[in-house]
């Protein structure tokens, strides 16, 4: 199911993302920013006692999407419950739900057609002093711009130096065509990182990080 448009139009974030100057500069409409909210229904991902990664890409992805959405630009938020996107892949006659999900994402990007895809994540380490966000990128230069703007504001949120990474196995940044990057937002298993992930004030925080370097990799290119 695929969220769209004034899904939101009510909710306000708690700040905006660019002003008046910029959003004549960014030309909103000819871009289309596709967040993929990772995992979903019976596809948990990873987890730390009872949370669960599907739980909390989702709680981030619709806070960035209304960020994105209040600010005028064209959002698409690829699920807005607890479901897998496999279900809704009828075409793709595979016994592997996990592959049918990847398809459907990847299907939805091309469809829409996405400019720019943020896949949203969550980490795990089994040491817990292993913290802070990682994004991936396809070895492409828009993809890693934009890696590194996102990159740049949550380092900053988290007070951190982590360098942005190639992602060569991952389906997503090899198949879909637009500007793709993974988001791994924090370490489920780190006690500083679950602070931030777990809470509404720190999601809401990390969402706006995310925002910050979408924009200014679109201000960029």
């Amino acid at each position: 199911m695929l969220f769209m448009g004034s899904a939101y139009a009510t909710a306000t974030p708690s700040k905006p993302v660019v002003n008046d100057e910029r959003q004549h500069l960014l030309s909103h409409g000819h871009r289309m920013i596709l967040i993929d909210a990772g995992h979903g229904g019976i596809d948990g991902g990873t987890s730390y006692g009872n949370i669960l990664e599907k739980d909390i890409t989702l709680d981030i992805s619709r806070r960035l999407f209304l960020l994105l959405r209040s600010d005028g630009f064209d959002v698409a938020l690829n699920r807005n419950g607890d479901y897998a996107p496999s279900d809704e892949n009828r075409w793709l006659r595979s016994k592997s739900r996990h592959l049918r999900d990847l398809a459907q994402r990847k299907e939805l990007a091309e469809t829409l057609p996405a400019t720019v895809v943020v896949s949203i994540h969550v980490n795990w380490a089994p040491s817990p002093s292993k913290h802070g966000p990682l994004v991936l990128y396809r070895q492409e230069g828009r993809s890693f711009i934009l890696a590194q703007t996102i990159q740049q504001q949550l380092n900053s949120l988290y007070n951190i130096q982590a360098e942005t990474r190639p992602g060569k196995p991952f389906y997503l940044l090899n198949k879909i065509t637009a500007t793709t990057v993974i988001v791994e937002a924090g370490f489920v298993s780190s006690p500083t990182d679950r602070e931030k992930l777990c809470t509404p004030k720190g999601q809401q925080e990390i969402a706006e990080a995310i925002a910050g370097g979408i924009v200014a990799y679109l201000m960029e290119v």
